[in-house]
């Protein structure tokens, strides 16, 4: 097992308690990949060191305690460069991560349909080729001197035009499952098509097998639904209703990954209506809401009709819905099965009214 200890950077000191909260998420990311957290800091510091991200200092603070505590590798909250990458392993002697590889890898075990894994590989591979330099950094070292960089800058150079023939293959077979999708989608014009968004581990796939009858996975952790799962519902409803799950959102999701997972986010936007499911136990809702809307608003989802859903009211009864957030709202627990008829009441007159007036929607 990994012993990981985490890092985090405030600009300044009134950001320290929301950094904090940030490498709580970290820890949960850590966990979730079966990695120990043995220990974490947070430097205050206006901007990121070039050299190691954080000051030297604290490197060499770090290091006594990771020798101490017989850590393996050290995780930062931030995007690391490539550079600063390679020098914070020479320094600690030790591998070295950043939050977005962390969110990768944990996608890469979640990942279950040839979709996913296909774009989960992309990704990654896209993270990866700016950072293969530090693979070959032995040549230079062996051989020192002129044509020092000869045979690494060989291999190297062979290695990414494999990293790039890949990532073009990889490209290939998505844009064929692209099509196939595409094709699925013209199909359901015709259809009243819901998606459940929200920040991961809400509770969006308890909420769609309640109103779908559905089986998929649920479990208290996460990123457990990668992958797009639909489901047309006819009974109860005035027209038939298109009802999607899609993957859940997180603060600093990699750029790589909302790019390769745009075909299976085209199901958010393509949608009538979005359920955004809220986890309103977590005392940073506010934050996860917020963080979610700019996903959606990235990917062409922003102007959408939602409702609001504030799920987990049975782990919150003193929630209050908020008064003015310019959204119908719904209290719920997708748990205990409660405030479930209301949301169905809701979406029958919404799937209702489109039937009626398809041309305004």
């Amino acid at each position: 097992m990994e012993k990981a200890y985490l890092v985090g950077l405030a600009p300044d000191s009134r950001k320290k308690a929301e950094i904090a909260q940030s490498l709580e998420e970290l820890k949960l990311l850590a966990l979730s990949t079966g990695t120990a957290v043995i220990g974490q800091r947070v430097q205050v510091r206006p901007r990121p060191d070039s050299h190691y991200f954080v000051g030297k200092g604290m490197v060499e603070e770090i290091k006594i305690e990771m020798s101490r505590l017989g850590g393996t590798c050290v995780i930062f909250d931030d995007t690391l460069s490539p550079a600063q990458q390679r020098n914070l392993e020479e320094a600690f002697g030790l591998k070295v991560i950043d939050r977005p590889i962390l969110i990768l890898d944990l996608f890469a075990t979640r990942a279950r349909t040839a979709a996913a894994r296909l774009q989960v590989e992309l990704a990654q591979l896209e993270y990866t080729l700016p950072r293969l330099t530090g693979a070959w950094v032995h040549f230079s070292r062996q051989y020192g001197g002129v044509g020092a960089k000869g045979p690494g800058e060989t291999q190297l150079e062979t290695d990414r035009r494999r990293v790039r023939t890949k990532i073009s293959h990889l490209k290939e077979k998505l844009e064929k499952l692209d099509v196939q999708r595409a094709t699925q989608r013209k199909k359901r014009q015709s259809q009243f098509k819901v998606a459940l968004v929200g920040y991961t581990n809400a509770g969006k796939s308890t909420l769609f097998n309640l109103l779908t009858k559905a089986s998929v996975h649920t479990a208290d952790m996460l990123f457990t639904t990668l992958d797009s799962t639909t489901r047309v519902m006819s009974s109860g409803y005035p027209c038939n209703i298109l009802f999607s799950d899609t993957v859940g959102f997180i603060k600093k999701l990699p750029h790589q990954l909302i790019e390769s997972f745009k075909s299976t986010l085209e199901e958010v936007s393509s949608a009538d209506l979005l359920l955004h499911v809220v986890d309103c136990s977590d005392p940073h809702y506010n934050e996860q809401v917020v963080q979610t809307r700019a996903v959606l608003t990235e990917i062409g989802a922003g102007d959408i009709d939602c409702i609001m859903i504030y799920n987990k009211i049975d782990a919150h009864p003193e929630f209050e819905l908020p008064s003015e957030n310019g959204y119908k709202s719904f209290p719920i627990s997708a748990l205990k099965k409660t405030g479930i008829a209301a949301i169905q009441a809701e979406l029958i007159a919404k799937a209702g009214k489109a039937a009626l007036y398809p041309a305004n929607g």
